[in-house]
């Protein structure tokens, strides 16, 4: 009985042994199933991040021109990052000494101190060009390595670097980095840019690239002949609302914006886009709508006589520049640009009028053009829009818009009476319908007073035989940042149109704080700065612009076709 008894105990401590081996066989499996679970997870997020990442910069859209000149385009380059643990102090030492001649803008005594036996990794450069790279490989001590990543690339430097705005890396690792849009195209229509229609392969632009070097070169001489503090140049298709050029200067090289970003960000700097973010009174350019509202009203004709004595509004004593004069025309206030003129169309109007007549030019809102900066550009209206506000901003004072806004008025008032809307995109079919904003009839009347300003007016200067032009100059005095008026600085302003018979582009040109050549003194009129220059780049981009639009005439003629 004490043998069977001992048979029992010993079978049940054996089957009690193999289930606790059973058991911590067990759970031994499940940590390692779950330690390699984790692995496998590990990787496969990884790899999912690295392959997201990798389709993401593929999709990452090519800009082009309106004629498919490349803008902007991807292409690989290469990280630069240091293991200081792999490394010996001679070896430190002779980073140090390469470094100054591979990169001389990095902050040696910062990465002497980060190449410590210490740190496993520190960050050198997030890009790097094939001949820096080389120059590092010939140093050939260990821990300085290499890692591949996508860059944005802008071939032509700064050219268009106001349109395009720039990108920089967003989350990023050694072997990979996320692009992304900072400011322009590449920041607002970055959803595009990812994501582009079926069937297209790049985002085409309404810019033209030979029209934007010329812009851009003119512009910048013509700041730099007047010593002006900035400038800024908008061509606009005066019936698609296409913008063929956008220019400011100074101007900056997307491919290297931090350089830029780190020097200065003021209004005058060259990250800062004055045709887009630049809100200015505007000056006499303004008078134009004036005018054209009260003969789209009915109240006056071409030959109407205005009253040019000064004029007191609320113990305010508006006078013209030269003085009190006779009655003069209509036509002739824009031509003689009559600020007195000017207001008495303004107080014919009415204040509730010239603000809906403001708002349907688009003075109310940002213009809404496909660069990120125009979100913010929102014009500056009167705090209380009174008579005394309708009567300045007859003349352009006391409301203050970017260049965008004006050109597009401009476009509106001279192409029929259409309002046009901005955009940087190419457009592909034009409309047929018309949100009228005055008539065929006050249209051609507005541009026939636009010709003659350029005739016998304030802008002589624009006169040339090549291509007839119209435009209305703007002197305005620059508003004080302690409140006022600069008694001798001024926005200078040409808003331009031509050719003036069948207005197809406007121009609007505009130099802040311009002086004499010799940079002596303050400059006042605007037919001596901002006129000369831009009738230089009409004279130069006319042909090009004239030719195309004879040329697709010439296609929708059915009577030009010479075949046999």
């Amino acid at each position: 009985m004490r043998r069977r008894l001992n048979r029992v105990d010993g079978y049940r401590r054996g089957k009690q042994r193999i289930l606790f081996g059973a058991v911590m066989f067990g759970l031994c499996f499940l940590v390692l199933a779950s330690q390699l679970t984790a692995v496998v997870l590990e990787g496969r997020a990884t790899k999912t991040t690295f392959d997201d990442w990798e389709e993401r910069q593929k999709q990452r859209a090519d800009i082009v021109d309106r004629n498919g000149r490349m803008l902007a385009t991807n292409a690989q380059t290469h990280s630069l990052y240091a293991h200081p643990y792999e490394m010996s102090a001679g070896d430190v030492e002779r980073i140090m000494e390469e470094f100054v001649v591979i990169f001389p803008d990095l902050d040696l005594e910062r990465l002497g101190s980060q190449l410590n036996p210490n740190r496993k990794f520190v960050w050198i450069r997030s890009r790097i060009s094939p001949r820096q790279m080389q120059a590092v490989n010939e140093i050939g001590v260990p821990g300085l390595h290499f890692g591949k990543r996508e860059a944005r690339i802008y071939p032509n430097g700064k050219l268009g670097s106001h349109v395009l705005g720039g990108t920089k890396y967003g989350v990023e690792d050694v072997k990979w980095a996320d692009i992304v849009g900072v400011r322009g195209v590449e920041k607002e229509l970055e959803p595009l840019l990812l994501d582009l229609p079926e069937g297209k392969q790049e985002l085409l632009l309404s810019v033209d690239l030979r029209l934007q070097g010329i812009v851009e070169e003119v512009l910048a001489h013509g700041v730099k002949l007047y010593h002006a503090r900035s400038g800024s140049a908008v061509l606009m298709d005066a019936n698609t609302g296409e913008v063929l050029s956008l220019a400011s200067y100074p101007d900056f090289d997307p491919n290297n914006r931090d350089e830029y970003f780190r020097k200065t960000k003021s209004d005058h700097g060259p990250l800062f886009n004055n045709a887009v973010q630049g809100l200015f009174e505007l000056g006499s350019t303004f008078k134009i709508f004036a005018a054209a509202q009260a003969l789209d009203l009915g109240l006056v004709n071409t030959d109407t006589l205005i009253d040019t004595r000064k004029l007191r509004i609320g113990g305010r004593v508006i006078k013209d520049y030269l003085g009190d004069g006779e009655p003069i025309t209509v036509e002739q206030v824009i031509v003689k640009s009559s600020n007195v003129g000017a207001a008495r169309l303004g107080i014919m109007i009415g204040k509730a009028r010239q603000r809906q007549f403001m708002e349907r030019l688009g003075f109310g809102e940002p213009t809404g053009l496909e660069v990120s900066e125009s979100r913010i550009s929102k014009p500056i209206l009167p705090a209380r829009w009174g008579e005394l506000s309708t009567v300045t901003i007859s003349f352009g004072h006391g409301l203050a818009i970017s260049p965008v806004h004006l050109a597009t008025a401009y476009a509106s008032i001279v192409n029929g009476g259409c309002k046009v809307v901005p955009t940087i995109l190419r457009v592909e079919v034009i409309s047929d319908e018309c949100d009228r904003v005055v008539s065929k009839s006050t249209s051609r009347q507005v541009s026939q007073m636009l010709g003659e300003v350029v005739n016998s007016g304030t802008a002589t200067k624009a006169r040339m035989d090549t291509v007839s032009v119209g435009g209305k100059t703007g002197t305005a005095d620059k508003v004080h940042p302690n409140g006022g008026y600069y008694d001798d600085r001024v926005i200078a302003t040409f808003a331009s149109v031509f050719p003036i018979e069948q207005p197809q582009f406007v121009l609007v040109l505009t130099l802040d704080e311009p002086t004499t050549n010799d940079g002596s003194k303050w400059q006042r009129g605007a037919g001596n700065t901002a006129v000369p220059v831009a009738a230089e780049i009409i004279s130069r981009v006319s042909p090009f612009l004239l030719a195309k639009r004879i040329a697709d005439e010439s296609e929708d003629d059915p009577a030009s076709d010479n075949r046999l």
